[in-house]
């Protein structure tokens, strides 16, 4: 997965993981790298908690420019942050095999729920 302007590309490894974790695993595997990339205080991702904590993922390479159009590829309410539904929804997004898989894992919760 290329990063817009960035030259870097990203190997999806989401599918493989959906596939070894299940979906619940996979969902609570996000929920932690939420945490690990939000701002403490603030309980969302900002551009300093990125900036701070982007080496986590390996990005520490990244520009600040880089790094606010992660922030705005994912922020659906325009606020300048993440929080940790947008940031799971814009992780979906960015594996095409996910968003292809998203409604069967979808319905299999929901099956499990109910």
């Amino acid at each position: 997965m290329a990063a817009k302007g960035s030259g870097l590309v990203f190997e999806d490894f989401f599918p493989s993981m959906v596939a070894r974790l299940g979906v619940e695993g996979f969902i609570d595997e996000l929920c932690k790298g939420f945490r690990l990339l939000m701002d403490g205080d603030e309980g969302v991702i900002t551009f300093e908690s990125l900036k701070k904590n982007s080496a986590v993922l390996g990005l520490q390479d990244l520009s600040d420019d880089e790094l606010k159009c992660m922030l705005e590829e994912g922020d659906s309410d325009g606020d300048g942050r993440l929080n940790q539904m947008e940031f799971c929804v814009l992780m979906f997004r960015l594996s095409p095999d996910l968003m292809k898989g998203s409604r069967r894992w979808l319905e299999q919760v929901l099956m499990n729920e109910l």
